[in-house]
């Protein structure tokens, strides 16, 4: 059984846990026990979070795959959450796969699904190009940082 061919991400690689089930590739997700499909999106998911876990520190058991949550009465999915150590959100990730644009449609969907979380940070990647904002509450704006923090100051710059 062979990898599907996704292109490079602008992230480091990641041996990925496969196995082949009804005719589909899956790929193990730690962070939800689970074997899922491996779809582009997936490739990104599995490569971004083992970075943020790895690189910047995030601990796994405070991140979350695929949260449910209602907006505006329709149940949507979160791809990534972040906790905080107080066990609310600080970060909601979305995905697309590689050679998907990140465009205004793909920051709108991440605000409607913040609606319902209120979470400090918002990141959205396709692997390849990684924007991250920092929602202001007291003062209804937001303002994109040239680099997604690492867990520790994530937290600090939460208790100032």
């Amino acid at each position: 059984m062979r990898e599907k061919p996704f292109p490079r991400l602008n992230l480091p690689a990641v041996p990925l846990r496969l196995r082949e089930e009804d005719g589909a590739i899956k790929t193990f997700d730690p962070l939800r026990d689970k074997y899922v499909t491996l779809t582009p999106e997936e490739f990104v998911r599995q490569h971004f979070t083992a970075w943020l876990r790895d690189a910047k520190h995030y601990p796994a058991s405070l991140m979350a795959n695929e949260i449910g949550i209602d907006v505006n009465g329709t149940r949507k999915r979160c791809d990534t959450v972040i906790f905080g150590k107080d066990g609310k959100p600080v970060v909601i990730v979305e995905y697309k796969a590689p050679d998907v644009a990140v465009n205004q449609a793909v920051f709108d969907q991440i605000v409607r699904y913040n609606l319902a979380l209120h979470a400090d940070y918002l990141v959205v990647s396709n692997g390849i190009n990684h924007y991250c904002c920092v929602i202001d509450y007291n003062s209804g704006t937001y303002h994109f940082i040239p680099e997604i923090p690492d867990y520790t100051s994530l937290n600090n710059s939460r208790s100032e």
